[in-house]
């Protein structure tokens, strides 16, 4: 997988508990990404080694610099440590861009739904900028949810974008904890199945539209299910996952386990308790494996199981183009003692 070292360029402000990065892009080979793919930013804090992944908000076509918006959340190790600590300069490493919450040459008939709320405006707003710039004929509603305007990431940018593109985007927003809103700012409350349902049901090709959902878990699901019911194909329908959710119960057959892991020919052994990712452990230990994403969407933490059983648990998707030896170490928990991996 290819590493970068980029340097900050620029910081800005997005909202109280948000930041924008922009780094400069190489002289010579420019990094290619899709708008809607994420980076994955290699930061070293208190003599540790932290992988974080975060979607660009900045889309190909449009921006020189690669941004990412990175807001701050509570205990967060990284994401404080990015708002209170980088500055213009820095350099950061980096993976390669992943992802595959993107877009291919649309239908012009087709109209691009794109639900989010909170700072899963990231990858809506690349979307949004990449397909406006290069689709112009392709319709856009965006449907975003906040607390309040305060605390909108990209608020003045998407209504400028709503100005300058009025036949083709439509920015349809909601605050949650507003008293009085005027009548052309948006709704009050948060997004709920009802408006979903009156909005989508209006469409003419209800069958073409595609939607794109990027938020909390019941955000998601709230969203995903109405558009279901409405018989929208769930093809086309995409979702970022970037918080692995585990139903205890999935965990019920597994055990505590020796973990014995071969990484670059270095033997080193763990104890991973019931309930642990065999990653998390390794990372708590001071090994560094790699990693990326920590949902099980992408590949970065592969696994070869030498000796044992093992189950992953909490993939949103089917992985078949793991064999069947190979295990994605962050959603994999052993099912009896020992285990013995190698790191691919």
């Amino acid at each position: 997988m290819k590493q970068y070292t980029l340097t900050i360029q620029e910081i800005r402000k997005e909202t109280e508990d948000t930041i924008t990065l922009s780094f400069k892009q190489p002289g010579l080979r420019k990094i290619k990404y899709l708008a809607g793919q994420y980076i994955t930013l290699i930061l070293r804090i208190n003599g540790r080694k932290y992988a974080r992944p975060y979607s660009f908000s900045s889309a190909p076509t449009v921006d020189a610099t690669l941004d990412v918006t990175v807001k701050r959340v509570p205990g967060g190790v990284v994401s404080n440590y990015i708002n209170d600590e980088l500055k213009v300069g820095d350099v950061v490493e980096m993976l390669e861009p992943m992802g595959d919450f993107t877009y291919s040459i649309l239908n012009t008939t087709q109209t691009i739904f794109l639900w989010g709320v909170g700072s899963g405006i990231t990858p809506l707003y690349s979307l949004t900028k990449e397909i406006l710039n290069t689709q112009p004929n392709t319709k856009i509603h965006l449907v975003y949810g906040n607390k309040c305007k305060k605390s909108t990431i990209f608020l003045n940018e998407l209504v400028q974008l709503n100005q300058k593109f009025q036949s083709n985007f439509k920015l349809t927003q909601f605050f949650s904890q507003v008293e009085t809103l005027d009548e052309n700012e948006g709704f009050r409350g948060r997004i709920s199945s009802e408006f979903v349902t009156s909005l989508i049901s209006k469409q003419n090709n209800l069958i073409e539209s595609i939607h794109y959902i990027c938020g909390p878990k019941k955000l998601k699901d709230t969203i995903n299910n109405s558009l279901l019911e409405l018989k929208v194909p769930s093809s086309s329908i995409f979702i970022e996952e970037f918080e692995l959710v585990i139903d205890p119960q999935e965990l019920y057959d597994v055990e505590d386990s020796k973990v014995t892991i071969d990484f670059k020919g270095q033997l080193s052994e763990i104890f991973v308790p019931k309930g642990k990712s065999i990653l998390d452990v390794a990372l708590d230990n001071d090994i560094e494996l790699p990693y990326s994403c920590q949902t099980g969407n992408c590949s970065t933490c592969k696994g070869k199981l030498k000796e044992g059983q093992l189950k992953m648990v909490g993939l949103t998707k089917e992985r078949e183009d793991l064999a069947q030896d190979e295990f994605l170490l962050c959603c994999s928990y052993p099912l009896v003692n020992p285990i013995s991996i190698e790191v691919i």
